[in-house]
């Protein structure tokens, strides 16, 4: 079909092969272009939703350690360090 999209191509290598029978199971009515486009964006969201995941954590790491060395400072250490800086 002509289209002014861009195209590419992809050899069916036995990784593409098994994700293509993966997706000829779940979606045996579809054809295999539809198939195709539907693990793409099956595929990107799986990785958009391991990146939020992802985020999550290491915000509740942070989260989680937040303070802990609050006593290891005493008062106005920061201010003191920084005025020994150059400006």
């Amino acid at each position: 079909m002509p289209t002014t999209r861009p195209r590419f191509q992809v050899t069916e290598t036995p990784e593409v092969e098994r994700a293509l029978k993966v997706a000829e199971a779940a979606w045996p009515d579809a054809t295999r272009a539809e198939r195709v486009v539907r693990l793409l964006a099956a595929g990107a969201d799986a990785l958009e939703h391991s990146a939020v995941e992802q985020r999550a954590r290491r915000i509740a790491a942070v989260m989680q350690t937040a303070g802990l060395l609050d006593e290891a400072y005493e008062p106005g250490y920061l201010e003191r360090l920084r005025e020994e800086w150059r400006e």
